[in-house]
């Protein structure tokens, strides 16, 4: 199809059905807004799928669905937190992302000039880590079946050789690092909901990972697992790998690194930090004498400035996660029981 005159009204225009229906308008969106913003080599061709090269090695698959609210936060936005997610989920193997995907689900009625704006932000997002969208897709629900827009992004990447890492790989006397400040993400987007009244100066901290890990592996090459700790923070996170590596963990209260802003907010809705959502944040899990070798390396890259030690692995049989409180004590961390508010991620 070529680029014709600009027929979409990206200001006062609404998505109606006819923009999922296969027909002229369905076209013009692809045209005039996604392929006019994701534009690349590859996703020019305007197939159905996307076919490429890859360098030989062990190959990382990964995809998430985004369903935040509210679709604009401070510090980013669903279409930014998209291409982050799926790019650090391939990150965590220790993969070099590659290429993503991205499939929309738009609601009748969702303002066209929102939908660019997303749009853009996953593309200067996914310009920024060096990971194009090469294929999509595009579906159109009726008003009311729907939420504005949900996106579904897919990501492929390249493990490098003799990485090894994996959820069941924790060992005792392992060291648990932490590369920054926890829940920055989870307050932002509270913050910005309509009938939660609080301010605060925190900003998300969606990031793509995927340097900051290269750089990891390439200094600690026997990393033992790595995880991002988004919906159920860091508590969630910690769980599912004491489970699937059938060990125990002790972290420090003293030392897990929490602004003031996040803990006061946090306090005043009755949240747990440890329970709140980050999108720019990873758990590494490494042998214990190469914990402050690596400690040293993410302090020295931008996205781990903050970066802590902040456990240790321990053997238990009943794979239980524990707290040394600030005040001397041992506290459960356990599973979160319920959901503490929807659609952080």
């Amino acid at each position: 199809m070529s680029r014709s005159t600009r027929s979409l009204d990206l200001r006062q225009g609404h998505v109606d059905m006819s923009h999922g229906g296969g027909g002229r308008a369905m076209a013009q969106l692809i045209e005039e807004l996604f392929m006019e913003h994701f534009d690349n080599e590859l996703l020019r061709q305007q197939n159905d799928q996307a076919a490429f090269n890859v360098a030989a090695g062990r190959m990382v698959m990964a995809t998430d669905s985004h369903v935040v609210f509210p679709l604009f936060f401070p510090g980013g936005d669903i279409g930014s937190l998209s291409v982050h997610g799926t790019i650090n989920d391939v990150a965590m193997a220790g993969a070099r992302p590659l290429y993503l995907s991205a499939a929309f689900i738009l609601e009748e009625g969702f303002p066209l000039a929102d939908l660019e704006r997303i749009v853009r932000s996953m593309a200067r997002a996914s310009r920024a880590a060096g990971v194009p969208v090469v294929t999509g897709d595009t579906k159109v629900v009726e008003r009311g079946k729907g939420d504005g827009v949900y996106i579904t992004t897919t990501g492929i990447g390249v493990a490098p050789e003799g990485a090894r890492i994996s959820a069941d790989r924790a060992q005792p006397g392992d060291a648990i690092l932490i590369n920054g400040a926890l829940g920055d993400h989870g307050v932002a987007v509270m913050s910005s909901r309509e009938n939660l009244s609080f301010a605060t100066n925190i900003e998300s901290d969606s990031a793509p990972l995927h340097t900051l890990v290269a750089a990891m592996v390439e200094a600690c090459p026997d990393i033992h697992c790595l995880r991002d700790p988004t919906r159920g923070g860091l508590a969630a996170t910690l769980n599912e790998l004491a489970g699937q590596s059938e060990v125990g963990m002790v972290i420090r209260e003293r030392d897990l690194p929490i602004r003031e802003e996040v803990a006061g907010a946090c306090e005043l809705l009755g949240l747990d930090p440890l329970y709140v959502a980050n999108e720019g944040k990873l758990v590494a899990i490494v042998p214990g004498e190469a914990a402050q070798r690596l400690l040293a390396l993410m302090r020295a890259h931008p996205l781990g400035r903050e970066a802590a030690v902040i456990g240790r692995v321990i053997e238990d049989d009943h794979c239980f996660v524990q707290m040394k409180t600030a005040f001397g004590g041992t506290r459960m961390v356990d599973w979160l029981a319920a959901e503490q508010l929807p659609r952080i991620c």
